[in-house]
């Protein structure tokens, strides 16, 4: 087999129409097309009918974050438009803390229009709750396209206040169009409940109340896990080789009860959307670094791209999940904090994902390789299928349950 580095791009590539892509989601969340792919075999339903492919047995694990309104715009004096993008705070293990600061915090941003903002200062009066508020931004340094932005303002309220004043949803590029007001509720999870993500993790964004409870109802556990999603997420790769594809780090935050729940759900997990499964991925190669170094503290755990690939791994599954509940009773924690750059790619073994609910992803995507090494090379079928009967594609588009 060769070499996962060596994996060509151009190989998971296929043609989508701008006409398939879903630019607005249809009316009622549930109603979208799903697309069943079995054991090879495919067929077709309606989401409100997920509950009845999903036995009762299972572990769903959803993806609780909640989709912030990032973007900001700033004017200089010169009357030149400045476009500041909140990726993540500049210490990532304190995004509640961050949204709870009253005067000041640090970003690291995207800046558009980059090179006509060098220096200075700019501001803007922004009002929140009736009260105006002047709110300032300087850039503090830079790294690659990533800049260190410092924000600062007056009158005692919230970072979470003020960017739902004076943020914009940062919606999808490949859609094409400004955000609109329906956006802030269409493009959250009606289960979303923790701000981080600058996207939404959007094979949850066909699930409604009505689903949730069928599921419930037919015995199906319901966990949640957040992984803030970044803005590389959806982007295509644009080397040759995956090897020259650099993965974005993201955010994950995991209950000890629900690694005790994957203990107990080996062969049952069923993951919603490809944020949960690098989450639950990841969570095989923590568990094997505190098992080989259990005085590792809660800062270096960390899971890198080629982490799955770059030597041989002996844990089961259970003994690495045991691994960390161990971990973190010796140290008195009640959750895990740490970060993933995870490439899941053709070669990959699953450890702890038996089925995924997804949507429908962008050509040369790390997202189709993920799909891919899940069916062991079957994507395309499917992809010709959804082409073929009329499903909508990308976020706003139709879904897929996955049964390998």
């Amino acid at each position: 087999m060769k070499n996962i580095q060596d994996i060509a791009i151009a190989e998971y590539d296929y043609p989508l129409p701008d006409e398939r892509i879903a630019k607005y989601p249809l009316a009622k969340r549930d109603t979208s097309k799903l697309l069943i792919y079995d054991k090879g075999n495919i067929s077709e339903s309606v989401f409100s009918n997920l509950p009845s492919y999903i036995p009762g047995d299972a572990l769903m694990v959803f993806n609780n974050t909640k989709v912030i309104q990032a973007r900001m715009r700033f004017r200089k004096e010169t009357g030149a438009q400045i476009e500041v993008f909140c990726l993540e705070p500049e210490t990532p293990n304190d995004y509640l803390l961050i949204f709870q600061q009253t005067s000041e915090c640090v970003w690291r941003c995207l800046v558009g229009n980059s090179n006509r903002w060098k220096s200075g200062v700019l501001s803007q009066v922004i009002n929140v709750g009736g009260k105006d508020v002047t709110l300032s931004v300087e850039r503090i340094g830079e790294a690659a396209s990533v800049n260190k932005v410092r924000f600062f303002w007056d009158g005692n309220v919230t970072f979470a206040e003020l960017l739902d004043a004076a943020g914009e949803l940062p919606i999808p590029p490949y859609l094409n169009r400004k955000t609109e007001e329906s956006d802030k509720s269409t493009y959250q999870t009606v289960y979303s409940k923790i701000k981080g993500s600058v996207a939404a993790p959007t094979a949850g964004l066909h699930f409604t109340p009505e689903v949730l409870d069928a599921l419930s109802a037919n015995g199906v556990e319901r966990e949640e896990v957040t992984l803030h999603v970044g803005a590389g997420t959806f982007k295509p790769v644009k080397s040759e080789l995956i090897a020259d594809h650099e993965m974005h780090e993201e955010y994950i935050e995991v209950r000890k009860e629900l690694l005790e729940k994957l203990i107990a759900s080996q062969g049952r997990v069923v993951a919603v959307g490809t944020t949960s499964v690098r989450t639950l991925e990841s969570l095989y190669f923590l568990g094997e670094l505190v098992a080989e170094n259990p005085e590792t503290e809660m800062d270096d755990l960390h899971v890198g791209q080629w982490t799955p690939y770059n030597r041989e791994h002996t844990l089961s599954a259970v003994e690495a999940l045991q691994a960390l509940v161990d971990w973190l009773e010796r140290n008195s924690f009640d959750r895990l904090h740490s970060h993933t750059q995870i490439m899941i790619a053709p070669g990959y073994e699953y450890r702890i994902v038996k089925a995924i609910v997804t949507n429908f992803h962008q050509p040369k995507s790390t997202l189709l390789l993920l799909v891919s090494a899940f069916l062991k090379g079957d994507w395309r079928k499917i992809y010709d299928y959804a082409l073929s009967h009329d499903f909508r594609f990308l976020s706003y588009g139709d879904s897929s349950l996955l049964i390998p």
